[in-house]
């Protein structure tokens, strides 16, 4: 069934999503002015590959209040939680996730078409086990999420900090076109596609288009502005070849996003749409694979992010047409990786699940996959201190404020309490269920299997 099509029932999700009841956490709750005393941990320097000797650390409210020695009128007062020598590290970070779109399946969208309520609880619980896998935080980068964030934000709903692009914005043809043929051009016969009704997506052409389609998503809360730049692998209309806005459109999206001190990121492949994106003043390229070392080169020249993948090989099962498009995709991965370490390029790792939620429960295995070009170490930082960089340019239009992907005095609490030690042995982290003992997101217990 067409994609706009089973997407009609979402148009009413948030409003129900709000009614939706926090779910069972599987620990008390603790008191709102209670301190937690981490004792005898190993606190994971993750900036520096580092693994420190035992300590305490002393989470108070929402913030990490010391690390050392606590004093015993301070240890008294605590909830206080036996390390007994495990590593203590930061939540992890997805930095390229759809939180909508990554828990229901075009199926569920079938089967639920009369039923908005279904799809809200299905989108509650895979909120709560992402956090439940140690995601701490994550870049929504496209789809309606403005009411599941705050939802969250309020408590009643469980789930990572989200920073919300909202609705993609593309031009007509373009990546984020989500129209079926029946659909016709809203700017010639007045009618907004589903897609756009929904929060998925602005179909947005020329450059007043472009500013309202941002301006837009800026007035209902978005942390970063995603625009499509070029051709996809899983739209219909564009080949993957395809570079996408025009260089004054692309500013236009640019020049709106800073004037409201935030930045824009781009959906793109290829040299020809990353280096038009560069010249507009975009500050981030999600994937990417296609790109030379002259390109890599000049993003790290410029600071400009590569927020990729580790994409896996196609199975049959997926739509033949997509297999076609993601072949040159997937033979680009290996080469650019590599180009990109070696160029020095801000480097940001995320996962791009879309429509297949069994494959969430996979999303720390995915991690792995950098191993063939990265060090357990440059790996733990990338999930975690530099994606936290990566959230951190939102500036001002962060939803959060403190920092975040580091264990530091001062430092937001979202925390994991670990077996084992992730710097010499990375496969720990790819089984939350068994190896995540505790996990802590704003100060707050949300898992404790001790």
């Amino acid at each position: 069934m067409p994609l706009a099509r089973l997407m009609r029932p979402l148009s009413l999700l948030w409003a129900l999503c709000l009614a939706v009841p926090a779910l069972a956490q599987g620990t008390a709750p603790v008191p709102a002015d209670a301190d937690l005393l981490f004792r005898d941990v190993r606190v994971l320097d993750t900036a520096h590959g580092r693994l420190g000797a035992r300590t305490d650390v002393l989470v108070r409210g929402n913030r990490i209040a010391r690390i050392g020695a606590v004093a015993a009128d301070s240890a008294g007062a605590a909830r206080v939680i036996e390390g007994r020598g495990r590593t203590l590290m930061p939540g992890l970070i997805d930095a390229h996730w759809h939180s909508t779109f990554t828990a229901l399946s075009q199926a569920d969208l079938v089967a639920s078409a009369g039923a908005p309520d279904a799809l809200a609880a299905k989108v509650a619980a895979e909120s709560e086990q992402t956090l439940l896998r140690g995601f701490t935080s994550v870049r929504d980068v496209g789809g309606p999420v403005f009411e599941l964030k705050r939802a969250i934000d309020a408590g009643q709903v469980r789930g990572p900090r989200i920073w919300p692009a909202g609705a993609t914005i593309s031009q007509t043809a373009g990546h984020g076109d989500m129209r079926q043929p029946h659909e016709r051009s809203r700017r010639f016969f007045g009618k907004p596609a589903l897609a756009e009704e929904m929060g998925a997506t602005f179909i947005a052409d020329g450059r007043d288009e472009v500013l309202t389609a941002v301006r837009e998503n800026l007035r209902m809360g978005a942390s970063q502005i995603k625009l499509m730049a070029g051709g996809g692998t899983s739209s219909a209309y564009d080949p993957v070849d395809v570079t996408q806005y025009t260089l004054d459109e692309m500013r236009a999206a640019v020049e709106a996003a800073e004037d409201w001190g935030t930045y824009v990121t781009v959906h793109a492949y290829t040299v020809r749409a990353v280096r038009r994106a560069i010249e507009a003043g975009v500050k981030c390229v999600e994937h990417g694979q296609l790109l030379d070392r002259e390109t890599l080169e000049l993003m790290a020249r410029r600071g400009v992010w590569l927020s990729s993948q580790t994409l896996r090989p196609s199975t049959e099962s997926m739509d033949p047409l997509r297999r076609e498009k993601r072949k040159p995709v997937l033979e680009g991965q290996a080469r650019m990786w590599a180009m990109a370490k070696q160029a020095g390029v801000r480097l940001a790792w995320g996962t791009d699940f879309l429509f297949e939620p069994a494959l969430n429960a996979e999303q720390n295995a995915f991690i792995l996959g950098l191993r063939e070009w990265f060090t357990p170490a440059e790996i733990l930082k990338m999930v975690t201190h530099d994606n936290a960089e990566l959230l951190a340019l939102s500036g001002l239009r962060s939803p959060y404020s403190g920092r975040l992907g580091v264990v530091e005095e001062g430092a937001l609490a979202d925390l994991l309490l670990v077996e084992g030690d992730p710097l010499q042995d990375l496969q720990v982290i790819a089984d939350p269920a068994r190896n995540f003992a505790v996990i802590v997101k704003d100060g707050k217990v949300v898992k404790n299997a001790d």
